[in-house]
């Protein structure tokens, strides 16, 4: 009997640590062109980016004025929908304003 005593199985409980990880962001970018009226980005971003008429303007302003601008951020796959909302958008309205996203 005392060889059962020290041939029993020892274990030991663990708790699995599971990590979570915020998801990535990415910016949604708006690039200026010589074609897209003002008043069409300014649409985009208040409707598909949800800005206000102060902020929507600035950030066409900077679009106009630098080139690019910061539409928004967000997640890769709600950035994907918005830069394609944005297109169907401006290809409906027979404008070829483009979208992008970057990695913030």
């Amino acid at each position: 009997m005392a060889e059962n005593n020290n041939q029993r199985e020892e274990s030991v409980l663990t708790e699995d640590i599971i990590e979570t990880k915020e998801p990535r962001l990415y910016k949604v970018l708006l690039h200026n062109d010589d074609y897209t009226s003002m008043e069409f980005v300014i649409a985009i971003l208040e409707t598909v980016f949800h800005k206000s008429a102060n902020d929507a303007t600035k950030i066409m302003l900077n679009v106009h004025n630098e080139g690019i601008g910061i539409a928004g951020v967000y997640t890769r796959e709600i950035c994907e929908t918005k830069i394609s909302v944005v297109h169907q958008l401006a290809k409906k309205n027979e404008f070829p304003l483009r979208c992008s996203m970057e990695t913030l």
